[in-house]
């Protein structure tokens, strides 16, 4: 039976903004978001990180550390007593990097790739499902992929999304956690 799902942008959403974080030291959590990310585990939300990485591409970090990152992200969360069910990135740039990493794929966002994967390996219900980013391309792929998508205010100075059914602002993970559970 498909699972309802958050699927959560990672950095401006749950961890502060840092241009290309290539060191698990660098991470650090947004207020509120581990005990979000709680609230959705406790509410039987699978969440799923979707993050766009080209820093692999460029080669400021390779998949080995950007690993070692979502280890960090993890025992951050474990503190609180919450979890990431899965993770999900797109190590690709359409224009920079070796031949292996430059290429157009439908897993860099604002394309839904990653969803439509992650949903198909762990039996998500996409139409429950929410998405949860700080930029438009976040919103973008949520709403490619048949969820609905909140816009948070954290990271990126991304603001032009409208609201609708679909779509709508949020102040920070917190608050968008609030309004997911409120919708049911």
């Amino acid at each position: 039976m498909s699972r309802p799902a958050v699927f959560l942008d990672r950095d401006g959403t749950l961890n502060a903004e840092v241009d290309f974080l290539t060191r698990p030291e660098e991470l650090v959590l947004l207020p509120g978001a581990a005990a979000a990310v709680r609230r959705l585990n406790e509410a039987a939300r699978v969440v799923v990180v979707i993050t766009n990485q080209s820093g692999v591409a460029r080669g400021k970090l390779d998949e080995a550390q950007l690993g070692r990152i979502h280890a960090r992200l993890d025992e951050l969360l474990a503190a609180a007593g919450a979890r990431v069910d899965a993770y999900y990135y797109c190590p690709h740039h359409p224009t920079v990097g070796p031949d292996a990493y430059r290429k157009d794929c439908d897993c860099r966002k604002p394309l839904p790739g990653m969803l439509v994967r992650a949903a198909r390996e762990h039996d998500l219900d996409l139409g429950a499902s929410w998405t949860v980013g700080d930029s438009l391309r976040d919103v973008e792929a949520g709403l490619a992929a048949g969820t609905r998508a909140v816009l948070v205010a954290t990271g990126k100075p991304d603001r032009l999304a409208r609201e609708s059914a679909a779509c709508f602002a949020a102040a920070d993970l917190g608050a968008a956690v609030d309004a997911i559970l409120a919708r049911g």
